[in-house]
């Protein structure tokens, strides 16, 4: 199921339900889809067009999160760290650290990359080939570690 199908059902779940953070949320998320779609003449979503879409919110969320517990604001920053658990949902899974790693290992190896010299090289394919299933922070963590 495409994303906007998938939000169309969740928001009418959110509206019945009367959850009215998850509504406001997942509105949020169908704003972002809406405004993509009027961007440009006949302009149809694609998977990665959702994928950017989602985590340009989520890191949004994350940055928000941050900065209400620098400033001391734990209620704020709940209901963000709640907004990021519903937009996680509709993320695509998410990989662990070891996960990476792995992934990063057999890519370097793919390409013979083995030093620090090979970073330029190395970085854009990983953070190409899981953009989206993982944060850009461990992907550079993990491919510095393979590389040292």
């Amino acid at each position: 199921m495409a994303l906007k199908e998938k939000i169309t059902e969740e928001l009418k779940g959110a509206m019945k339900s009367g959850d009215k953070l998850r509504l406001e949320t997942i509105r949020s998320i169908r704003a972002l889809i809406l405004e993509f779609e009027k961007s440009g003449s006949n302009m149809t979503i694609t998977e990665e067009d959702e994928v950017r879409m989602l985590t340009s919110a989520v890191k949004k969320r994350k940055e928000s999160i941050e900065q209400y517990q620098k400033a001391g604001r734990t209620d704020l920053s709940e209901k963000e760290e709640k907004e990021l658990a519903i937009l996680m949902e509709f993320m695509p899974k998410q990989m662990d650290e070891t996960e990476i790693l792995e992934y990063v290992k057999k890519i370097a190896a793919e390409i013979g990359a083995v030093s620090k010299t090979d970073f330029p090289k190395l970085m854009p394919l990983v953070v190409k080939n899981l953009k989206g299933k993982a944060e850009g922070k461990m992907i550079k963590t993990a491919v510095e570690q393979v590389l040292s």
